[in-house]
């Protein structure tokens, strides 16, 4: 009998050990199969030496589990746990949040041939942004209305290779009629846009204080922000400086005299009386005003603070093209540098990253603001004429991590300017962090990896030259992107099917 059992016994674990692994390891039957991801499976773990969470940078293991994360764990962690699952092993490469950009310009319907959804979206992937909110201007017609929203999303759909949501505007013509406002924010609509100067865009005509003031108290039913494009026009100083012999329309100072910081001073000063009634018993309590791409860091971003500090419910976002450039090196005619507000002299740049690193600016944006390049008229450079807007949204990671360098910025720091706040500006609870329950958003990187832009970089999606950035080496390669769980973009290519989700506000 021991000799049987002695025979047996072998046998018997070696069939046990065959039904643990058989019940252990996913078959192939059981696996995710889709196109919406460059990965075959839905249920998995990311490992990295560097993973950023919310205390800070770690070696880890993130459980992603039907597009949610499952499981984080931080630090040493026991590799057995592992041994059987599907485990994608990025080494040294930082794993972060998606990053979030609230500000981008994807012009679809009606401008399609600037920037459309799945031009802009790949772009999005390829640069590590999981998640974009899309301005109500640029598209055509401007997404005004419920009716002009529903259009967006009609757009969208089948398009998106990231998640992305919307802002409506708030125009003169909406601004008093409680009833429209109401229905575009019940559409879907995350907050509202408003420009308090000539936007460009005929049927985005600009506000005045009082119609942001109507904004925000329809704002404070919902919870949700007004953005503002904060300059305001003073005619008599521009005819002034309009009037001398040396305006060459070539020269980028001529643009740099049409909008000064005393542009940006007089509407700041106005946001700020209209940001009181934010306040704990104000007449809009429970909205929220965000003051967008901030280039003056002198007495407007003084007048930040004090609205702030005096309890007001506000925030502020500015670009990297404010943090990269300055005015003194802008070659004359090179339009791709045309924006507005524009980049202004080198003593403001730095002192746009001391308020950045300071807390004073809450978090970064693109702006990304495509054209055909015809309008950006390269033959004539003339700036006063040209379309303005900077194109960078595949790059905004490397740009910001390459000129942030010199500065001593962290990993933490990129993700709350790019991800934590940005998250909580547009309502998205489930976003903007690497922490269990929320969406498996990531941004997979090597920061120290090296490359050089120009016209034949492979993550170009769209007219390739118009980008001031064109010419410049950047540290920070994206190797993979996460959105919800699916693998949209890994060493140059994208999911075979565009399967991000369109965010739209509860009402």
């Amino acid at each position: 009998m021991d000799l049987l059992k002695s025979r047996l016994l072998p046998v018997i674990a070696l069939f046990a050990s065959v039904l643990f692994l058989y019940f252990r390891i996913p078959s192939s039957k059981q696996s995710f199969d889709s196109d919406c991801s460059l990965l075959a499976h839905d249920h998995f773990w990311i490992v990295s030496n560097r993973v950023v969470t919310p205390r800070g940078v770690t070696p880890g293991a993130v459980e992603v589990k039907a597009g949610r994360i499952n499981t984080v764990k931080e630090g040493e962690y026991n590799q057995l746990l592992l041994q059987n699952e599907h485990v994608l092993d990025y080494g040294d490469a930082v794993v972060m949040p998606g990053l979030i950009d609230v500000h981008a310009h994807l012009d679809e319907p009606g401008r399609e041939e600037w920037e459309g959804f799945s031009t802009g979206t790949k772009a999005a992937a390829a640069g590590g942004i999981t998640t974009l909110i899309d301005m109500p201007l640029n598209s055509f017609p401007s997404t005004v209305s419920e009716e002009t929203l529903k259009l967006k999303i009609e757009a969208a759909k089948k398009k998106l290779y990231v998640d992305v949501g919307f802002w409506g505007g708030l125009v003169p013509e909406n601004a008093f009629d409680t009833s429209a406002l109401d229905k575009l924010l019940m559409a879907g609509a995350l907050g509202l846009k408003s420009f308090m100067c000539p936007s460009g865009i005929n049927d985005f005509p600009m506000t005045n204080s009082t119609h942001i003031k109507e904004g925000l108290k329809v704002l404070a039913k919902y919870k949700r922000p007004l953005l503002v494009h904060a300059e305001v026009v003073l005619e008599s100083e521009n005819n002034i400086e309009l009037s001398s012999d040396e305006s060459d329309p070539r020269s980028y100072t001529t643009y740099l005299k049409t909008r000064p910081p005393s542009w940006e001073e007089a509407a700041i000063r106005e946001l700020k009386d209209a940001s009181e009634e934010t306040r704990l018993g104000g007449n809009a309590e429970g909205a929220h005003l965000h003051i967008v791409h901030l280039a003056d860091s002198r007495t407007s971003l003084d007048l930040i603070k004090e609205a702030k500090s005096g309890g007001s419910s506000l925030t502020v976002e500015t670009c990297p093209h404010y943090l990269a450039f300055s005015a003194e090196e802008i070659p004359d005619g090179d339009t791709r540098f045309k924006c507005a507000p524009p980049i202004r002299d080198e003593a403001n740049r730095q002192s746009l990253w001391e308020a950045l690193l300071e807390g004073h600016i809450d978090m970064l944006s693109s702006d990304h603001s495509p054209s055909i390049p015809d309008l950006k008229l390269f033959d004539e450079g003339d700036f006063l004429r040209a379309w303005g807007g900077i194109s960078s949204l595949q790059f905004v990671l490397p740009i910001t991590w390459s000129y942030g360098k010199a500065y001593g910025i962290t990993l933490n720091q990129l993700t709350a300017w790019w991800s934590e706040r940005p998250a909580k500006l547009a309502c998205q609870a489930n976003k903007g962090a690497i922490r269990s329950e929320m969406d498996a958003d990531f941004v997979v990187w090597m920061p120290d990896v090296e490359f050089e832009l120009d016209e034949n970089y492979d993550i170009h999606h769209k007219h390739r030259n118009i980008s001031a950035y064109l010419g410049k080496r950047l540290s920070g390669k994206v190797l993979a992107t996460f959105v919800r769980g699916n693998l949209v973009y890994s060493e140059g290519k994208h999911s075979p099917a565009a399967c991000g989700a369109l965010i739209l506000a509860k009402q």
